[in-house]
């Protein structure tokens, strides 16, 4: 045999290989290749118009799916073009060629749940044909199938109306590895197993969130108020917390930034906070300059971007970044400090182009304080409450890894399209 002929059998087979999942369910192992139809062979757009209907409009939200224009974007959009909005049934398809971070040649969703809704023209929709369960597909595009044959249409950015620049042809012409219908179900259903686990795993770590907040606000004194409206039953006698601000209780600082303003490119270790004994020397944009390191049980506050939130900090730490830092506490446990804070969202800024708290700020903001000893009580009582939580989000994110190694066995890459 030639070389050419060798080479010939070596991409076949290359091929073939490439359309066997890894990983098969026993009674599909001997059932050959999956097929590679295209959207256009195996749907049918759905081009129907509203007209004078009187539907819900909605678009659609990568990683959430459909949504209300009213509740996305505060109000309907629709306007006078809503008699040209397409009418969208459950079981139908709807392709948002709209780029984002999850999905950058855009998103796919089938209605579930809604009855019918008006989506925006623009919008692609289509119907799968009968054999082709909705199921599988949805789990095809939700691992973005589609997006990685689309990437080559994409001759551009996005159009001024933030779409890209993805024909009708281009979409409909995209392959999906597809096996026969038996096997389609039972990848569905197994998929949509751990979906609904991951949905229920979520409704919980949810309801402990908003348990949380609820004891929060039962916990801490109102405004206006000197006592909480729940106590525990040993400091029900204990009389009124006290008004304090944080620096009476604590010595606030600024942790500094990577920038010249913050710190002298000097080749010592000299501190930038003489109240920490320790810093260390750093080499970075500007040279050398010494770093302040923050004791444990510490408590930092967010002073630029997404401002005033408070975290307690179980280790040492080094002062580099757009932070505050709480520390030298008075009498003050402060994992309660740190929830207080949170709770009350006490947050003045300057009035600046950029919006940013300061350690003066911080030093001025009161805070409600009772006895250390209810101190410690409240902040057990909610840290064992955020171990519930952390604990719970850590099985959520194990759940969504497992599915999506399954999905990496239980589904063939195309040739060429890789993730």
């Amino acid at each position: 045999m030639s070389s050419k002929g060798a080479s010939a059998m070596n991409e076949e087979r290359k091929e073939k290989s490439a359309l066997v999942p890894r990983l098969r369910f026993p009674e599909f192992r001997d059932a050959g290749e999956w097929d590679t139809p295209k959207l256009e062979d195996i749907s049918v757009p759905v081009d129907e118009r509203v007209g004078e209907r009187k539907l819900v409009p909605v678009s659609i939200s990568a990683g959430v799916g459909f949504v209300p224009q009213a509740e996305k974007f505060g109000r309907d959009i629709s306007g006078n073009q809503y008699r040209l909005y397409t009418v969208v049934r459950d079981g139908d398809f709807v392709y948002n060629k709209g780029n984002s971070l999850k999905f950058p040649q855009g998103c796919v969703y089938d209605l579930q749940g809604w009855g019918e809704v008006a989506a925006p023209n623009v919008f692609i929709c289509f119907r799968l044909k009968s054999g082709y369960e909705n199921g599988f597909f949805r789990q095809c595009f939700e691992q973005n199938a589609h997006g990685l044959q689309l990437r080559k249409h994409i001759t551009s950015g996005a159009r001024s109306n933030g779409l890209l620049n993805i024909s009708r042809e281009a979409f409909f012409g995209v392959k999906i590895p597809t096996p026969k219908h038996a096997e389609q179900q039972k990848i569905a259903a197994c998929l949509s197993s751990l979906d609904e686990l991951i949905t229920a795993e979520t409704q919980k770590l949810d309801a402990l969130k908003t348990h949380k907040k609820g004891l929060m606000q039962q916990l801490f004194p109102r405004e206006g108020e000197t006592v909480p409206r729940l106590r525990f039953p040993e400091f029900r006698e204990a009389g009124e917390w006290e008004d304090k601000e944080l620096g009476e209780i604590s010595t606030v600082v600024a942790s500094g930034d990577v920038d010249a303003a913050y710190f002298s490119p000097v080749k010592t270790n000299e501190h930038i906070y003489p109240v920490y004994s320790n810093a260390v020397e750093e080499q970075g944009l500007y040279g050398y300059y010494s770093v302040p390191k923050f004791p444990k049980g510490s408590v930092t506050i967010t002073a630029r971007g997404t401002l005033g939130v408070a975290f307690a900090r179980s280790h040492e730490f080094m002062g580099i970044g757009r932070l505050l830092v709480v520390s030298n506490f008075k009498k003050i446990d402060p994992r309660f400090i740190c929830e207080c804070w949170n709770h009350l969202g006490r947050v003045p800024t300057e009035v600046t182009s950029i919006p940013q708290f300061t350690a003066v700020a911080a030093k001025a903001t009161s805070l409600p304080i009772p006895a250390i000893e209810e101190q410690r009580r409240i902040a057990d009582c909610l840290s064992s409450l955020d171990d519930l939580i952390t604990a719970q989000s850590q099985k959520i994110d194990a759940l969504k890894t497992h599915k999506k190694g399954m999905m990496q066995q239980l589904f063939p890459v195309l040739n060429g399209a890789s993730a």
